[in-house]
């Protein structure tokens, strides 16, 4: 008998059906009401049994900007709300436009052994929008990475656009596109609006986000291949995201936690913990992104977990960093978002968390709870309440915009590879070998 072989007891699924769960080498054998086995109990008592959350859109910022988060403290953010895979963004120093530097991201997600953690490639050299990366290096690489994104910066020349689609279209890839003209948001530091004009801060308008998704939904249909919308904002970006599945283009869009949640209203104090890229915006978006993700416009939740070191935020609002880390707190704020308004349902945010994401980036280990499958799952007491606590976070940086806020819903356990990794809400010490 393994140390990580054992039985759950009086687990409920999202649909409401009881049942145990029993674990050997790793993978689910059984699933079934009323199971008896000689391997250890661990009773749930009733809480919900749910696959492991997926995020495809996490900045762990190694190599190179280890003074806000390392791939072992994002990994420990990530356990403890409920992710059993995370996707690193590739603004890194250096860039992770290469295969050696994705290769050196799995690495270390590996060698810290809480959770996958899957690199991202770079769409152009730096950054830069100049020139292409070394894309079907990345893609054959050891790390077989999917997903390639510029996240941070638009790939604004169309051109270079049109030819990183037609590259991954060969091997089955996403581009994932920080919608964000340039020439439309230069010096911009909130949404454009009624805030901005009191506050006296340039604004971003939402059509410099709007503009780049109806170019690429064009160019996906054009080239024939996927796109996937990062952090989608506007209203105006659900509508045309809508059209675009309307006429079977193949595009996917993500929305994040914090824009399910708060608006620009929340820029009146100048406090720049609220200063994210894109940025927030009204309740009217606000009201279209959580519609949209409740009817399947928008198909999946991304954390954007972007940790910034107290110095890089704790400054005035225009020269603070953009972002937020939202790892830890991701899963409470869509129940507080979705569920709690009674827009969506558990087994939704199942799929709106979890397996559609693993799909969209083909995680095969985290389609979800099955005989034969990974234990990548986590348990959740739906009734639960906490209070967000900056000082408590298990990510290097704290910059959360939820500090003080009471949030529904807590990860009691978190299973990663049939190991018990997180228990009763505290890291175990254990990790995968």
């Amino acid at each position: 008998m393994r140390n990580n072989d054992f039985l759950l007891k009086n687990a409920v699924l999202a649909d409401g059906v009881a049942v145990d769960v029993e674990v050997r080498s790793d993978r689910i054998s059984r699933i079934s009401p009323g199971i008896t086995s000689e391997l250890p109990n661990i009773d749930v008592k009733g809480n919900y049994l749910l696959p492991g959350l997926v995020d495809l859109h996490t900045h762990l910022r190694e190599p190179g900007k280890e003074n806000s988060e390392t791939i072992a403290t994002g990994s420990r953010a990530a356990v403890i709300g409920g992710y059993t895979a995370v996707s690193a963004m590739a603004n890194t120093s250096p860039v992770a436009d290469t295969a050696g530097v994705v290769e050196q991201v799995a690495r270390l997600g590996k060698a810290a052994g809480l959770c996958d953690v899957y690199p991202i490639g770079a769409v152009t050299v730096g950054l830069k929008g100049d020139s292409l990366s070394e894309i079907s290096a990345m893609a054959q690489s050891a790390a077989r990475v999917r997903i390639f994104s510029d996240d941070g910066n638009c790939v604004s020349d169309p051109l270079l656009m049109r030819r990183a689609l037609e590259y991954v279209k060969t091997f089955g890839g996403v581009i994932a596109q920080h919608a964000q003209e340039p020439k439309l948001t230069a010096g911009a530091q909130m949404n454009e609006g009624a805030v901005s004009s009191r506050l006296g801060l340039k604004g971003w308008p939402a059509v410099a986000e709007e503009s780049i998704i109806a170019r690429d939904i064009l160019m996906a249909h054009y080239v024939q291949s996927r796109l996937h919308i990062c952090h989608l904002t506007t209203k105006g970006g659900v509508e045309l995201v809508r059209w675009a599945k309307s006429q079977g283009i193949s595009v996917t869009a993500e929305v994040t936690p914090h824009h399910l949640l708060l608006t620009d209203d929340l820029a009146e104090g100048y406090d720049p913990i609220y200063k994210v890229n894109p940025p927030l915006r009204t309740q009217a978006d606000v009201d279209a992104l959580r519609t949209g993700l409740a009817d399947g416009t928008i198909d999946i939740v991304a954390t954007d977990h972007a940790p910034h070191p107290s110095e890089d935020k704790d400054c005035e609002w225009a020269a603070a960093a953009f972002g937020m880390v939202g790892l830890e707190t991701a899963l409470s704020v869509v129940v507080q978002s979705l569920i709690k308004t009674g827009l969506m349902s558990w087994p939704t945010l199942v799929n709106r968390m979890s397996t559609t994401p693993a799909k969209i980036a083909g995680y095969e280990d985290h389609y979800g709870i099955e005989i034969g499958s990974f234990a990548n799952f986590i348990v959740v007491d739906p009734n639960a309440e906490w209070k967000v606590n900056r000082n408590q976070l298990h990510s290097r940086s704290n910059n959360t915009p939820f500090a003080e806020m009471v949030l529904p819903a807590t990860v009691v356990h978190t299973f990663y590879r049939g190991v018990h990794v997180v228990r009763d809400g505290q890291l175990t010490g254990m990790k995968y070998e």
